[in-house]
């Protein structure tokens, strides 16, 4: 089992599309990269954390690789927006990847290069070694009990 944390905008439609890729195993939506250990949605939302809205995956390298995954995260937002996707803006809604690992980092750096050359030099997505991943279980509770 590996896990992928990425960043591509409100972690809710981005939880549901990776959860239907064989081989992901588990998802789980939290917050990454800030400079608090754990947070809340209020906090992250203030903007005072820099935390982004992230998706954890648990996956089975030998159904699906971390390469096609990382194409995936690609297809399923916009690499070219600073700080937002769609109508929500933030920098907890930025495009980043989060790597665990050496072989992640070269990995992310291969795929982003080639997108970035397919979008004409216009890809903001940031790779990061991951930092202060909290989950957001609190908050996906509290939005599950609406629903």
């Amino acid at each position: 089992m590996e896990i992928a944390i990425l960043a591509c905008g409100c972690f809710w439609g981005p939880e549901i599309k990776f959860s239907r890729l064989e081989g992901v195993i588990k998802t789980e939506v939290g917050y990454c990269g800030g400079i608090n250990k754990n947070t809340t949605y209020q906090e992250v939302c203030g903007g005072k954390t820099n935390h982004a809205e992230v998706v954890k995956l648990d996956f089975d390298p030998k159904i699906i690789s971390y390469e096609s995954i990382l194409n995936y995260f690609f297809e399923i937002h916009d690499p070219t927006t600073l700080n937002s996707q769609g109508p929500d803006f933030g920098t907890q809604y930025r495009s980043e990847i989060f790597y665990l690992n050496k072989n992640q980092k070269t990995i992310a750096e291969k795929v982003r290069e080639r997108i970035n050359k397919e979008l004409f030099g216009k890809v903001v997505t940031k790779i990061s070694y991951i930092k202060n991943y909290c989950t957001a279980e609190e908050y996906h509770q509290k939005y599950l009990e609406k629903r």
